[in-house]
């Protein structure tokens, strides 16, 4: 037995050339040495430039470094990898194969890269936030489809590299994209018609607005449709491919509130007494601090069937129904002292 291990030792050590295993010996040296480079790295150089960061103002380099940091890790492994393999390989198609899978190693990395900044909680997330006022609901949706490029573009790449013919997956991707839309259009419709509303905002959560068969206050906003509480408590869920082909009327975003009506008067009235009463009325309408002073019209206006008619045009100042209630009946109240005081009908 023992004669028999000594053979296979002797023949082991014959087949094993000094020169090969020198280069064994530099190959696990050189990746050990790129291993350690790289642990130092994640440990040391990565921490102290997190550190660092941290005490900058800006939040741009700590995301950044944070999102770059395992990914340069593994290339970092990656190179020591490749270099030790490349010693040990002897013929031209082994050292292509490698080159092929380090090349593809690092595209794979790059979209990791990518990947990672892209994420919806990112800093080029927040930057696009508010830098190009992006609504917050939007961002994750945008990041899911970088995502997604992203990944069909590292395929695409990689596929490339090892002579994949790649026309006929994109030609794939442009035939399923079709598919999906014409299975969900309706889907697809209002997901573009919640982009819209997200992104030019004609009504924002807690608006009050008003629609073709539905009046009330924006409760929530969704890819897929907009929940609008009306007046009866009732809450309406209205597609959001609907609202965008609609008239909305948004009552929240009022500078103020038009009060417009006739007065009308007893035709026993006098032409002094009509006079007297269209005055004070605009005296009482500049005097009181809910109305708007830009525009306030008082005029006798027509003759009615059973009334001489004075007309009433002005703005209040505030837009809140309940405020908006409270002047027009304190305004209605004057305008009864007024009359009674003119002795008039």
């Amino acid at each position: 037995m023992k004669s028999l291990s000594n053979n296979l030792i002797e023949q082991l050590l014959t087949f094993i050339s000094p020169l090969a295993l020198e280069k064994a010996l530099i190959a696990v040296s050189v990746f050990l040495l790129f291993w350690l480079l790289a642990k130092l790295f994640y440990r040391k150089v990565l921490s102290w430039l997190l550190h660092m960061s941290n005490k900058s103002k800006s939040k741009w380099d700590d995301r950044i470094f944070t999102a770059l940091g395992k990914p340069l890790q593994v290339l970092i492994i990656l190179i020591g990898l490749y270099l030790a393999l490349d010693i040990l390989l002897n013929s031209v198609s082994q050292e292509q194969l490698l080159l092929k899978i380090f090349r593809s190693s690092l595209v794979a990395i790059l979209g990791w890269v990518l990947y990672r900044l892209s994420a919806s909680t990112s800093i080029l997330s927040q930057e696009a936030q508010e830098r190009w006022n992006i609504d917050s609901i939007l961002i994750p949706l945008l990041s899911k489809a970088l995502h997604f490029l992203i990944i069909a573009l590292v395929i695409i790449i990689i596929a490339g590299e090892w002579g994949f013919d790649v026309n006929g997956f994109i030609a794939g991707l442009g035939l399923g994209g079709l598919a999906l839309a014409l299975a969900a259009k309706d889907m697809l419709a209002n997901l573009f018609g919640g982009i819209v509303i997200i992104l030019e905002k004609p009504f924002i959560i807690g608006d009050w607005i008003s629609i073709p068969g539905v009046e009330g206050t924006v409760e929530c906003i969704s890819f897929r449709s907009t929940g609008i509480r009306t007046f009866e408590q009732s809450l309406v869920t209205v597609p959001n491919s609907t609202l965008v082909t609609q008239a909305i009327t948004n009552y929240s975003r009022m500078g103020k509130r038009k009060i417009s009506f006739n007065l009308g008067l007893s035709y026993h009235t006098s032409k002094e007494q009509i006079e007297s009463v269209i005055n004070k009325l605009k005296q009482m309408l500049r005097d009181h601090p809910g109305v708007d002073p830009e525009t306030i019209l008082v005029n006798f206006e027509s003759f009615g069937e059973s009334s001489l008619n004075v007309f009433l045009y002005f703005f209040t100042k505030t837009t809140v129904w309940a405020e908006y209630l409270l002047i027009k009946e304190e305004l209605n109240l004057k305008i009864i002292e007024i009359l009674e005081e003119e002795g008039v009908e």
